[in-house]
C-alpha cells in the first residue's frame, strides 16, 4: 500500500473518532420563516456550541441558492470580534439555501505513531524523525429559509462536490417529534458508516446541548428527530485526499446544516 493510501485510510478512521467538541462552523438566519420579507440577515461564526459565536468567519465566499437553483454570491460581510454578519435578498417565494460556501482554513499536520496516524497538537507533538503529512481544514455551513410558500425547491439540489449534507425533504417544514431525513455525500456519492451529530440551541448557562449522534447507512442516509421546538445544527466531519493542485495533500472537512423545528 502506498503512503498516500495509508494516510487516506488513517484520515478516514480519524474522522470517525474526531471530537464533537472541536470548533464547528455555522450560519444562522435571523428568521427561518421569513413571511413576506424580501431580505434576510445571516450570522456566521465558529463555535464549540451550536449558535454560540466565538470566532468570526472570515474569507468565506458566502452565497445564496434561489428556489430555481440559481446561486448568487453575497456582498461584503461585516466582521465583529466573534461573528460575521451578511445580508441576502430573497425576492420571490420559495425555499432558499444560505451558505458560507466552501472555505479553506488552517493547515495542520498528522504524524505516524506505530501503526496509527495522529493529529499534531490534538495528540501531542510529532516525535523526531516521525513520518508526517499536511492536512488543511475546509468548512461549509448551510441553512434553509422559506419566504412565503415553497413554490420552488431548486435550492435543495445537491452540489455534487466535496462533503455535504443533503436534505431529502423540505428542511423548512420540519416539526418537533417528526423524523427529518438527510444523506451525507462526498463528491456526489453516498458516504456510508459516518457519524453525524445533532445539536440544539442552548442558553448561555444551559450547558452543552448534543441531542443525538447517528451513523449513516450504506446509502449515506440517516434520520434525526428534533425532540422539541427550537433551532438545531447537524454536524459531520470527514478526512480525505485533497483535490489535485491543493496546497495540502489532504483535507479535513467539516459541514453543518442549521434548521428550525416548529
Amino acid at each position: 500500500m502506498t503512503i498516500a493510501k495509508r494516510v487516506t485510510t488513517a484520515l478516514m478512521a480519524l474522522a470517525a473518532s474526531a471530537p464533537a467538541w472541536a470548533h464547528m462552523p455555522y450560519v444562522e438566519p435571523g428568521l427561518f420563516d421569513l413571511g413576506p420579507r424580501d431580505k434576510v440577515s445571516i450570522e456566521a461564526s465558529f463555535s464549540e456550541d451550536a449558535f454560540r459565536p466565538d470566532i468570526a468567519m472570515k474569507d468565506a465566499p458566502f452565497d445564496i441558492t434561489a428556489p430555481d437553483g440559481k446561486v448568487t454570491r453575497l456582498g461584503a460581510p461585516l466582521f465583529t470580534a466573534d461573528r460575521t454578519l451578511v445580508e441576502a435578498a430573497v425576492p420571490a417565494d420559495g425555499v432558499y439555501r444560505l451558505s458560507s460556501g466552501q472555505r479553506l482554513g488552517r493547515m495542520g499536520k498528522m504524524f505516524r505513531s506505530g501503526t496509527e496516524w495522529k493529529m499534531a497538537g490534538e495528540d501531542g507533538a510529532p516525535p523526531a524523525g516521525a513520518e508526517t503529512a499536511a492536512v488543511q481544514s475546509t468548512t461549509l455551513a448551510d441553512a434553509y429559509v422559506l419566504r412565503g410558500k415553497p413554490t420552488g425547491l431548486g435550492a435543495l439540489a445537491p452540489r455534487g462536490k466535496a462533503l455535504e449534507l443533503h436534505p431529502l425533504i423540505d428542511p423548512t417544514a420540519y416539526a418537533a417529534g417528526a423524523p427529518a431525513q438527510f444523506e451525507a455525500l462526498f463528491d456526489g456519492k453516498p458516504l456510508a458508516a459516518t457519524n453525524v451529530t445533532l445539536w440544539r440551541e442552548a442558553g448561555l448557562y444551559d450547558g452543552r446541548k448534543q441531542v443525538a449522534e447517528v451513523k449513516t447507512d450504506a446509502a449515506g442516509r440517516f434520520t434525526v428527530t428534533a425532540p422539541d421546538a427550537g433551532r438545531y445544527l447537524l454536524l459531520v466531519r470527514h478526512r480525505a485526499a485533497a483535490p489535485s493542485g491543493a496546497a495540502a495533500p489532504f483535507y479535513s472537512y467539516t459541514v453543518t446544516v442549521a434548521f428550525e423545528a416548529g
